[in-house]
């Protein structure tokens, strides 16, 4: 039987018990209402870098409930957890000297940065650059713009007309890229693209592809979004993808991570160029949510940055990236996976032919991975145990064989 409940990314008419009810976590493991353990080979949904049932965030977030829940920070409104995490967040990106707009998800802040991205034109006297390029495999969320922004096609079909002037360019080619600008490059507002492609199938860019992308930015008068939803907060060993890869955006989003998941947060990083653009006197921004600046979120955010800084989880990242591929080669050299791919403590192995059967006989094993097409991903909390990286190998090479 069905219940009241509309499941995402999910078949409608699939029964409720069909589901696995998770009801507790602790660290990199999750329980389920029958007492069963899973280690959490996803971070749940590619977000929970401290892993589950930190006191330190629950603490936070209780104490600043307890002064107040939420307020808006629309004029003339603020609080002072939103301006620290604020502040924590440029500190550790690539723009110190830029300013964050929040929001609450990962698919408002990206429908926020292209807004951003073509106002910013539109105030600079080019009401003509209205096109944004995006990449086949990109994906950048449900809302409106990032439907038409993201290069997964199944994801794009049965809605209707989507949002006009988006070009696609194949995920790797360079050239087709520099093709499309040579043709509208004084109609390109921007580019947006994710730094390692996550839900595409964890796609590290090939090399040169970042800077180059940022060349023709650069040289046609365009912005360079990226979208570091998945990539940001340690996932690449870094703060964000933006460093790892030594490629300066101008616009970046960011969500998941920020929080560990313990309560929704999101927002975009505007460079300072970016910011200078809005900060006439007299001109108002018309956009924003209901609970953008959310107290208690941001208490959620700000105790999660002291914990992965205290912690060293982002350097953590390599480590954990580094047992990851070990396996993974095992894998590979035993012949249980034809390919894997991934950097940082963000992975795919690729099985060359339909991951979910697969994945479910690993899920009933008690480890939980991603199947996405033919690959599996794997994208683990940062607090994960050697052993616990080892369970998930050695139950997908019980699987596989």
């Amino acid at each position: 039987m069905t219940s009241a409940l509309f499941h995402a990314f999910a078949p409608p008419s699939k029964a409720e018990a069909d589901f696995v009810n998770i009801v507790r976590g602790e660290g990199s493991l999750v329980f389920d209402d029958a007492g069963r353990d899973y280690v959490d080979g996803l971070g749940s949904l590619w977000y929970c870098q401290v892993g589950h049932g930190r006191t330190e965030i629950i603490d936070a977030v209780t104490t600043q409930m307890r002064q107040i829940e939420a307020y808006n920070i629309f004029d003339p409104f603020t609080n002072e957890p939103a301006l620290k995490v604020a502040e924590m967040i440029t500190e550790r990106s690539p723009h110190p000297d830029g300013r964050v707009f929040l929001g609450c998800s990962g698919s408002e802040a990206v429908d926020s940065a292209l807004k951003i991205a073509r106002q910013y034109h539109q105030r600079r006297g080019d009401a003509d650059r209205q096109i944004v390029v995006r990449r086949t495999n990109g994906y950048h969320g449900t809302n409106f713009g990032g439907t038409s922004a993201q290069g997964i096609a199944p994801n794009r079909e049965g809605w209707g007309d989507l949002v006009p002037h988006f070009l696609e360019v194949p995920h790797d080619d360079l050239e087709a890229a520099a093709t499309v600008f040579a043709e509208n490059g004084d109609r390109i507002a921007a580019v947006i693209t994710e730094p390692v492609q996550g839900a595409g199938g964890v796609h590290p860019p090939v090399d040169g592809y970042l800077e180059g992308l940022r060349r023709l930015c650069d040289d046609h008068g365009a912005l360079l979004i990226l979208d570091e939803v998945i990539c940001g907060f340690g996932r690449t060993g870094e703060w964000f993808g933006a460093q790892h890869y030594g490629v300066t955006p101008d616009l970046m989003t960011f969500a998941k991570a920020v929080t560990s998941g313990y309560l929704p947060l999101s927002g975009v990083i505007m460079s300072r160029g970016v910011c200078e653009a809005f900060e006439e006197p007299g001109f108002i921004f018309r956009s924003g949510y209901t609970y953008a600046g959310h107290q208690a979120s941001c208490a959620a955010g700000i105790a999660n940055l002291e914990i992965m800084t205290d912690e060293g989880l982002v350097d953590r990242a390599n480590h954990v990236g580094e047992r990851i591929r070990e396996g993974l080669s095992a894998l590979e050299a035993d012949g249980l996976i034809e390919s894997w791919r991934g950097t940082g403590a963000v992975y795919a192995a690729e099985l060359g032919r339909d991951a979910i059967p697969v994945r479910n006989d690993i899920l009933a094993a008690g480890v939980i991975v991603r199947p996405i097409g033919t690959c599996l991903a794997i994208c683990p909390p940062l607090v994960i145990t050697d052993d616990e990286v080892g369970r998930i190998i050695d139950t997908m090479a019980a699987c596989l064989k």
